[in-house]
């Protein structure tokens, strides 16, 4: 663990510019636009440069200015090795400025090699180099006058300095990667409900066309089975009126399935009102407090009646029907119940795909479909938690 935390790099996080304000971007140019200027003012005032000597400062200044540039754009893309070498070059440059008479640029140089290097270096690489910048501008200040306490004061508190600017770098630097994964986890439960989205208008059209079609081939399958018989014209013309009324119906859900995904859905007692009305011998109780219901349940509910229903006129025609539904706490349930009666016809037509889909459904929404035959029919029980 020690090892690693030695080799490891400040993260690109910490040691780029993103997630610095501008405010704070602007501070830190102008800080060093004052700094470049005051080492020019303080270097260049003294009688001892002149000539050669100028210009020799102004190129050294130059240099250091295009070295500090690249050791910054190479540690953001962390190369150890090259950013070590213009440290190096920086520091060498800082001993020349020094042999001309350039004091305050060698310190400066010296001292900010060693600070940017605890900064953005791994620590292992770091502290060496760090230790020759800041040794460098101790033997300067102690040859200078300077006591070696002050001296050993001022090293401190930039290596001090130095490791909180790495210690800010690498809070920066988590910051934006904790806000670049609570982007991603937004973008994915953005893509992750509209996936459900379309898997709820697949699941509406495929419902619609399911009952709706399923109707018509009733109708239909026994107006083919009536003309093979020879029956007479007025039971085959039953039929396919009874099989256009479905078509009619299918449209009539289709757009009541559109007001359902828009979200405006009758109630649901008044959609199984008109169930009933539209099938002999059906009849409809309703218990408990009645509320509003989210509409994935009210249309689970009103999809499992209408395939139950469906199977009723299929497998038993004429039977009697009664649909209870009841408010609980917590959940709500439908119960779909026939008195039975001879098959029909069509009893064997058809997949036997209707009720496994709503019970697919159901179990989507945390609830559960029982269907099997009772005291006299059959029963189909829908519990749907809300």
């Amino acid at each position: 663990m020690m090892r690693e935390t030695f080799l490891r790099w400040p993260s690109r996080e910490a040691l780029g510019r993103e997630g610095i304000p501008r405010p704070r971007r602007l501070l830190a140019w102008a800080v060093r636009l004052l700094v470049a200027g005051v080492l020019l003012w303080s270097a260049f005032r003294d009688d001892r440069v002149h000539g050669w000597t100028a210009v020799a400062g102004a190129g050294g200044a130059l240099v250091a200015t295009v070295l500090a540039w690249a050791f910054f754009r190479l540690t953001v893309e962390h190369r150890l090795w090259p950013s070590v070498t213009l440290l190096l070059l920086l520091l060498g440059l800082a001993a020349g400025f020094h042999a001309v008479g350039f004091e305050t640029p060698a310190t400066v140089v010296w001292c900010g090699s060693a600070v940017a290097a605890l900064e953005r270096l791994p620590l292992a690489a770091a502290l060496p180099t760090a230790g020759a910048g800041f040794a460098a501008f101790a033997v300067f200040a102690v040859s200078s006058g300077d006591g070696w306490q002050g001296a050993a004061a001022t090293t401190g508190g930039m290596a001090l300095a130095g490791y909180a600017l790495r210690l800010d770098a690498e809070a920066r630097g988590s910051a934006q990667r904790l806000l670049a994964q609570e982007r991603a986890a937004r973008a994915a439960e953005a893509e992750s409900a509209a996936l459900a989205e379309r898997a709820r208008i697949a699941r509406e059209i495929h419902d619609v066309l399911a009952h709706s079609l399923s109707a018509q081939l009733v109708h239909l399958e026994a107006a083919r089975l009536l003309i093979e018989r020879g029956a007479d014209r007025d039971r085959i013309l039953e039929r396919v009126v009874a099989a256009r009324g479905m078509a009619r119906d299918g449209l009539d859900e289709t757009r009541q399935a559109l007001s359902a995904l828009r979200g405006e859905l009758t109630p649901l007692e008044e959609f199984l009102t008109g169930l009933v009305r539209a099938t002999a011998g059906a009849e409809v109780t309703v218990t408990g407090e009645r509320r509003p219901l989210p509409a994935d349940a009210s249309q689970t509910v009103r999809r499992v009646a209408q395939e139950a229903l469906t199977n009723v006129r299929k497998h038993a025609p004429g039977a009697g029907v009664r649909l209870r539904l009841d408010y609980e706490p917590g959940q709500v349930t439908l119960n779909v119940r026939d008195s039975g009666g001879p098959p029909g016809e069509l009893a064997g037509a058809g997949g036997g795909y209707g009720l496994l889909g709503m019970r697919e459904r159901a179990e989507l929404l945390g609830g559960s479909l029982e269907a099997g035959p009772g005291e006299e029919g059959f029963v189909v029980t829908l519990k749907v938690p809300v």
